[in-house]
């Protein structure tokens, strides 16, 4: 898959299928989306393309509501190259785009720039200045213009939408099963393994601090059987997101992994955290010994739940 931000960059390859939308977590409904696009360019010789906004468009119109995300970009682009996406197009969302009209960004950028075929788009998909673009309104501009405009249904489970904002709300609450349903596979957090406290090592739990980017959605407060990757290495782990109060009354979230049966040092690695299932809720303990038989319990807890692929 080729990835641009610059649209002098795109160089036509056949008949162009093209995916709009942000496509945050890139959910059962986002992989209906891209494989309808990507059949469509298997079929017809073309690319299978996605045109999505970096900075997500709420960060720019209304950054102090705009929600958490529930994966970087590079990790957008690593789950969409997975589902035979051959072009992602990153293109910035400034103040001058969100005033453009519904009818400028089709004319500008999917007929003059892009010299669509086939949009394929959500079927809430909103575009153009305050969102006044429609699917509908879209598929007119299409006649109008001469491309098609397919429009996915939503994707539902148990009766319920699946959406980027149901699957945050799902880890907020902790629910990493349901979360996982919507997803279409495990939540996962990623980023850079940094000095804590240290504390864990002296009570015989040496822990891994994840450094997370503050604009991603975590779960919920509470202990986690997790999958831990740093590189090619995999790695059983029992993740603890939280406060530490045992220890502290006041002390900021912090993201602990503790590696079972792992003792390496691996400060200033990145490490990606595949969430299986939440084990128990964060509490406070009377003492270090009460503290250090729960984690034994959690750590064989972990060990238990998870597996490791292969």
């Amino acid at each position: 898959m080729k990835l641009i931000r610059n649209l002098e960059q795109y160089q036509p390859s056949g008949p162009l299928c093209l995916a709009l939308g942000n496509f945050d977590g890139v959910h059962l409904g986002h992989q209906q989306l891209i494989k309808e696009c990507v059949n469509y360019a298997r079929n017809n010789q073309g690319t299978a393309a996605a045109y999505i906004f970096d900075p997500h468009p709420a960060r720019i119109i209304k950054p102090a509501t705009a929600p958490k995300l529930l994966v970087t970009p590079q990790r957008k682009a690593e789950l969409l190259e997975v589902l035979g996406l051959d072009l992602l197009i990153y293109a910035a969302f400034t103040p001058q785009v969100a005033q453009s009209s519904p009818q400028e960004f089709v004319q500008h950028i999917l007929v003059e720039k892009l010299h669509v075929q086939q949009v394929v788009v959500g079927f809430n998909y909103s575009f153009g200045y305050r969102g006044a673009g429609t699917p509908e309104l879209l598929k007119q501009l299409g006649y109008q213009y001469g491309f098609n405009t397919v429009i996915i249904e939503p994707v539902k489970i148990n009766g319920q939408i699946v959406s980027s904002s149901s699957i945050r709300q799902a880890l907020e609450q902790g629910d990493i099963e349901r979360a996982a349903e919507m997803l279409g596979s495990y939540p996962i957090l990623s980023g850079q393994v940094i000095k804590g406290e240290q504390r864990g090592r002296t009570i015989g739990f040496p822990t891994a601090n994840l450094s997370v980017d503050q604009e991603l959605t975590i779960p919920a407060n509470g202990v986690y059987a997790a999958l831990a990757s740093i590189g090619s290495l995999t790695v059983k782990a029992v993740v603890n997101i939280g406060r530490k109060p045992t220890f502290h009354e006041e002390f900021p979230t912090t993201v602990e992994a503790h590696l079972i049966d792992f003792d390496q040092d691996i400060y200033g690695q990145e490490m990606r955290l595949t969430f299986f299932k939440k084990i128990r809720d964060e509490r406070k303990f009377n003492s270090i010994e009460d503290l250090t038989e729960q984690i034994k319990k959690d750590r064989d807890e972990a060990a238990r739940i998870v597996y490791i692929p292969g």
